[in-house]
């Protein structure tokens, strides 16, 4: 009878299986792009060129952040039979910022697709966010690639984004991402951070504290008591979880002489000689790290842009040097047979 009893329980479980509201899947978060027109502001100089066209974009990653986006393709040619570049700013920039205005121009013109995104730390919300939340801005623009029919992928990151890129390729090993650009790219910032920009323990300490009294407050988001001494020779706002997550030496992951070993795929490097806000030694530090013995990287390539003028803010973004830089990266991606 008990058994009898466990037969018409399984029968009818089975039976609810199989109806309509039970088969019907239901789609708990989604990653959604829209086009939309052009935003105002842009400058003029924002452009295609001849055989290029320039879509804008707004993306909402999985847990709900929209950002703004330029996707530049190279006409008549189909997304499944070209390479797309998708590009992470730096600091506080975005994507209309250099060098990705030049990149997106140059490379079109040449066949090559780019998309071109912000991620949520862009313009006035520098030292605000997350690092590990920054990944889902490039997985979403990654997503948006593929949902647009593109099937050979490279990454590119500047500055700040080089650090976010190597993240994100380090931890999804993709078929179709192919190869990774880095440009203007430190190597370990919480080192970096609390040597160099911070420069001092007394400061560096205090904004410790305030950082740890944020995440047990549940203030992550808050701006500290204290500030931080920056690339720009300012002491500006910082939020407890960007502290916490870019810059603290004991607990940060924004360190790119341990994600770089652990990408499975070419890499290329590009520092301008006259950038201000990348030392010389810091691209030597990534190479040193990826040429490491167990590293995963299939080969790397750093290119030093000759640039007579003296350092500057400017060139860290190659400003002045934009079709050196194209040149070098098509160069590259040629070699790569992308």
């Amino acid at each position: 009878m008990m058994r009898g009893g466990w037969l018409v329980a399984a029968a009818a479980f089975a039976a609810l299986a199989l109806t309509p509201a039970a088969r019907a899947a239901e789609i708990a978060r989604a990653i959604t792009y829209d086009t939309v027109p052009r935003p105002a502001g842009l400058p003029d100089d924002f452009a295609p060129t001849n055989g290029a066209s320039l879509r804008f974009l707004t993306i909402t990653a999985l847990d709900g952040n929209a950002n703004a986006a330029a996707l530049w393709q190279p006409q008549g040619k189909a997304a499944a039979d070209t390479t797309i570049v998708v590009s992470v700013h730096g600091s506080g920039s975005n994507y209309h910022d250099a060098p990705h205005k030049s990149l997106g121009r140059d490379l079109s013109a040449k066949g090559y697709a780019v998309l071109a995104t912000n991620t949520r730390q862009h313009d006035q919300l520098i030292n605000t966010d997350n690092f590990y939340d920054d990944r889902r801005d490039i997985e979403a623009a990654v997503m948006t690639a593929r949902a647009l029919g593109y099937r050979r992928l490279v990454l590119h990151g500047h500055s700040l984004g080089n650090v976010q890129v190597q993240f994100y390729a380090a931890t999804d090993w993709s078929p179709d991402v192919k190869a990774v650009i880095l440009t203007g790219p430190f190597a370990n910032l919480p080192w970096k951070s609390r040597n160099i920009l911070i420069g001092s323990e007394e400061s560096y300490k205090a904004l410790s504290e305030d950082a740890m009294a944020g995440l047990r407050s549940g203030a992550l988001t808050e701006p500290l008591q204290h500030k931080m001494h920056y690339i720009t020779g300012q002491d500006v706002p910082v939020t407890a979880q960007h502290f916490l997550t870019y810059r603290s030496t004991e607990v940060s992951a924004a360190d790119g002489t341990f994600w770089i070993r652990r990408i499975p795929y070419p890499i290329l490097m590009v520092r301008d000689q006259a950038d201000g806000i990348v030392l010389p030694f810091e691209p030597h530090m990534l190479l040193s790290a990826a040429d490491a013995e167990g590293s995963l990287v299939t080969s790397i390539k750093f290119v030093l842009l000759p640039d007579p003028r003296p350092p500057s803010g400017d060139a860290h973004s190659f400003v002045g040097n934009e079709e050196k830089l194209s040149e070098t990266v098509l160069s590259w991606l040629a070699d790569q047979k992308l």
